[in-house]
């Protein structure tokens, strides 16, 4: 399962952050354990302390009550937190998201041209999702002439931004591929990537004048759209902005990339415009 790796590292770090906030309570938790019993519907509290004559706690005493009680919540998530990060350990030790594609990899090339994969080497999955021909949107005659790295035309400064950003990067892309969304027809939306921890197609729509207030409509009608198709911001919609105090910068997309899964790693960027 692609992305598992990461996701184990992201629950490790939960559970640490548990142990330590659990482990700083039990420092200056009292000695004993709370014993609790009813009394005419009403609640008594006992502080059983180990080899020692049990002693009934007094209202006037109820704080001992609460952080014995506290005491043992937080014993019984240590215990299990204990056990959880023992076994994340061991798991995530050996578990590798590629292995399994990683042995077909490894293969002699002639060994590999008469073996059948279990599962599509995604080398082979992204040639043969970005070898799928299609039209892409027509450019009018008052549109800039743009092209970035990779030599396609674009519409816009940002656009190319975001295409040289993902061809430096290594992060395969369609622009301007054709997705048909009930209720409003055919869209095209700027950038369009297959992620590898899930298999979906991911959608990035950058708005860049969001100041204009009927570009702005227009923007916000074509969002709800994306999500009256199960396509969802956070999910697999990535949406970026702009207007004319605020650009996109480098930053942003950085961040955006890593966060919708688009590309694991991506070098840290030093350029002091980024700070």
């Amino acid at each position: 399962m692609y992305g598992l790796e990461e996701m184990l590292k992201k629950e490790r770090d939960r559970l640490l952050k548990i142990s330590r906030i659990i482990d700083s309570r039990l420092t200056n938790a009292p000695d004993g354990f709370l014993k609790i019993t009813t009394s005419r519907n009403k609640p008594q509290f006992t502080h059983c302390a180990y080899n020692k004559k049990d002693i009934y706690i007094k209202k006037n005493d109820a704080n001992l009550a609460h952080r014995l009680a506290q005491k043992t919540y937080d014993t019984n998530v240590k215990r299990l937190v204990d056990k959880r990060l023992k076994q994340l350990d061991r798991l995530a030790e050996e578990y590798k998201d590629n292995e399994i594609d990683d042995i077909f990899q490894q293969l002699h090339p002639i060994r590999k041209s008469i073996v059948e994969a279990v599962e599509t080497p995604w080398d082979q999955r992204i040639r043969e999702w970005k070898s799928i021909p299609y039209n892409g949107k027509e450019f009018a005659e008052n549109v800039p002439v743009i092209y970035t790295k990779k030599g396609e035309r674009v519409r816009s400064k940002t656009e190319k931004i975001l295409a040289d950003f993902f061809y430096d990067n290594g992060i395969e892309y369609k622009y301007e591929c054709p997705l048909t969304l009930k209720g409003i027809g055919t869209i095209y939306p700027d950038f369009t990537f297959l992620r590898k921890r899930d298999g979906k197609e991911v959608y990035w729509e950058h708005d860049g004048r969001m100041d204009d207030p009927a570009y702005a409509e227009k923007a916000i009608q074509k969002i709800n759209s994306y999500m009256l198709n199960g396509i969802f911001p956070g999910d697999n919609l990535v949406l970026s902005f702009e207007s004319t105090k605020t650009v996109l910068s480098d930053k942003i997309i950085h961040v955006l990339v890593k966060q919708y899964g688009l590309k694991s790693e991506l070098p840290k960027r030093n350029d002091p415009g980024n700070k």
